[in-house]
C-alpha cells in the first residue's frame, strides 16, 4: 500500500505516516521545511513541495504515478484565525488560498486509486468567535466531500473534522497562554481534554481502510461540535 501525505512532516500529518509506516504501507510526505523532511523517522520518504504551487504538485505526482490512498494535511495555520473585521483581506484569502483550494487541485492532479481522506476542522460546524475565515474555508472543504465522492467514484473521499489538537498550529501563542487556553477548552468538552495528533491519525488510518465509506466527514474533536 502507497500513500501520499501532502503535509507530513509536523503534527496530525507526521502522527498519520508514523502510524501508516508502522503498519507496513510505503508513506510518502511532503512538506517545504528541508530541515523537518531530512529528520523524518527512517521508512517515510519526504519530498520537497509547496502544496500552494501548483507546478510544484504536478511535479510530484508525476514522479509518484499512481498509488492507492492520499492524505491531504496541510493548512495555512492561524493565519486567518481571528474577528472578522480584524483581519487584512490577505489574511482571509490565505484562509482559502493555503489549504481550500490547494487541496482540489492537489486531487485534480493525483492518481489516487482508492481513497482520498482531507483534513477540515470543526469549526466549519461550530459557532466559535473568531473563526470565521477558518470556518468558511473548512466548511468549502467538507462541502466538497459529498460531490467529490460521487464524482470519483469507485475512489472514496472523506474528511476527518479535528477540534482542539495539540500540534504546532498553535504555535503563534506563547507556551503558557497555549496551556492555558488548552485547560480553559479542556473544561469545556465532554472528553475533558484537548486532544492529541495520533488520535486524529488514527481516524484517518480508519478511513482508508474502511472500504464501505465514502462521502463522510468524521469528526475528531473530543465533543466539541455537541457541547
Amino acid at each position: 500500500m502507497r500513500v501520499v501525505i501532502m503535509g507530513g512532516t509536523s503534527g496530525i500529518g507526521l502522527a498519520t505516516a508514523r502510524l501508516l509506516a508502522g503498519d507496513g504501507a510505503e508513506v510518502i510526505v511532503t512538506g517545504r521545511d528541508q530541515a523537518k523532511l531530512d529528520s523524518l523517522d527512517p521508512g517515510i520518504a519526504g519530498e520537497r513541495v509547496d502544496g500552494t504551487a501548483p507546478e510544484e504538485v504536478a511535479g510530484l505526482f508525476e514522479r509518484t504515478g499512481s498509488f492507492e490512498h492520499l492524505v491531504l494535511a496541510f493548512s495555512q495555520g492561524s493565519e486567518g484565525f481571528g474577528p472578522l473585521r480584524e483581519l487584512e483581506p490577505a489574511a482571509v484569502r490565505s484562509a482559502f488560498e493555503g489549504k481550500t483550494v490547494p487541496y482540489l487541485l492537489a486531487i485534480q492532479r493525483a492518481s489516487v486509486t482508492e481513497s482520498i481522506t482531507m483534513v477540515s476542522a470543526s469549526s466549519a460546524r461550530a459557532a466559535f468567535p473568531g473563526t470565521v475565515a477558518l470556518a468558511a474555508a473548512n466548511g468549502a472543504i467538507e462541502r466538497a466531500v459529498s460531490p467529490l465522492a460521487a464524482e470519483l467514484a469507485p475512489v472514496r473521499v472523506n474528511a476527518v473534522a479535528p477540534g482542539a489538537i495539540d500540534t504546532p498550529w498553535w504555535s503563534f501563542l506563547p507556551e503558557d497562554q497555549r496551556r492555558a487556553q488548552f485547560d480553559a477548552i479542556g473544561a469545556s468538552l465532554p472528553a475533558g481534554r484537548v486532544g492529541r495528533p495520533e488520535e486524529v491519525a488514527d481516524a484517518i488510518r480508519y478511513l482508508i481502510g474502511a472500504s464501505y465509506v465514502t462521502g463522510s466527514i468524521l469528526p475528531v474533536d473530543g465533543g466539541f461540535t455537541v457541547a
